[in-house]
């Protein structure tokens, strides 16, 4: 009970990728016995722009959960729990809509360059409340269990600065009550996708953690390269094969010196591409072999899920009561 509290989650929109598991979930597994560790499946957070297409949410609950514990994120020692299944996340959400501006958020680097993302969804201009308003519900997501560390992508940090605004505020206004949000980043801040922008399950440029080996001999052969045939890492010369030797790094643990000196005498990317799939495939295999048992098994991950809700609705019954209590609407 004296650990701080870390909470992290991932939006129900699709499997994992190795995005995710170099930003955040290989710092869960590292992390889960040192704090009392919580992961949220963000399903309300993922109808913010899914609101149209509900069962590939719903669908996708199972997915990131038997993900996390593919990766070796142990449900002895994780909470893991579904978002919608907490209602003090919802009445808190409301509670922090009154400590930020729509400037702020219109303001937000996050938020500003998902909308720029998602164009055909807001064309013109219609964001809707509930997307514009997420890093209000993402505060309320950390907060209502008064969790202090959150993994998270580089990109999220915005959102966790704009949340300790609205933290600061409420605690001025009502006392201390909540703790400062930390953000810890994971070794790679943001990985590149197969086309060079970031890794990400809605532009389908990712390398799934669940991918077979041979829809990873797929990817891997169609990836761009350049003409020069020569593999050295430079981000802006050669940034193609730069982030396939990002992907060898991260399956090997190798550093880039020595994947250059590994392949300096190749003479042709084929040779260094056939290596980087067996590499890959290697360090996927793990994760397969334990995905195996929860797609053969599922009710285990919906078990795992139940105890979760159970354990997190005490706390947040007790720290809303708190809430409600400073805010003087106790009746």
């Amino acid at each position: 009970m004296n650990k701080k509290i870390l909470l992290t989650g991932d939006r129900p929109t699709g499997k994992l990728h190795l995005g995710h598991y170099v930003g955040s979930l290989k710092n869960r597994v590292k992390m889960q016995e040192e704090y009392n560790t919580f992961i949220m499946v963000a399903d309300i957070q993922a109808l913010t722009d899914n609101y149209d297409n509900p069962q590939k949410v719903r669908d996708n609950v199972f997915e990131v959960v038997a993900d996390n514990l593919a990766a070796g994120i142990d449900s002895k020692n994780v909470n893991y729990f579904i978002q919608s299944q907490i209602p003090e996340i919802a009445e808190l959400t409301i509670f922090f809509s009154n400590m930020v501006t729509v400037s702020e958020l219109q303001r937000n680097p996050t938020v500003k360059t998902e909308i720029g993302q998602k164009g055909k969804l807001f064309k013109d201009g219609n964001v809707t409340f509930g997307f514009l308003g997420y890093p209000v519900s993402q505060t309320a997501d950390i907060s209502f269990l008064k969790a202090e560390i959150v993994p998270v992508g580089e990109d999220q940090l915005p959102v966790l600065e704009q949340g300790n605004r609205i933290l600061k505020k409420f605690n001025r206004y009502y006392g201390k009550t909540f703790p400062e949000i930390k953000g810890i980043v994971g070794d790679v801040a943001r990985l590149a996708g197969l086309d060079g922008n970031k890794m990400s399950k809605s532009l389908n440029n990712a390398i799934y953690l669940s991918d077979t080996s041979e829809e990873v001999a797929n990817k891997i052969k169609k990836a761009k390269t350049d003409s020069e045939n020569k593999v050295y890492y430079d981000l802006k010369k050669k940034p193609e094969i730069s982030n396939l030797m990002e992907y060898y790094k991260i399956a090997t643990g190798k550093s880039f010196d020595e994947i250059e000196n590994e392949f300096k005498d190749i003479t042709y990317y084929s040779e260094f591409k056939e290596k980087l799939t067996e590499e890959l495939n290697n360090f996927l295999n793990n994760f397969r072999e334990r995905r195996k048992k929860y797609e053969e098994n599922p009710q285990l991950v919906w078990d795992i899920l139940e105890d979760g809700r159970k354990k997190v609705r005490e706390i947040a019954k007790k720290n809303m009561i708190e809430v409600k209590e400073k805010m003087k609407i106790n009746y």
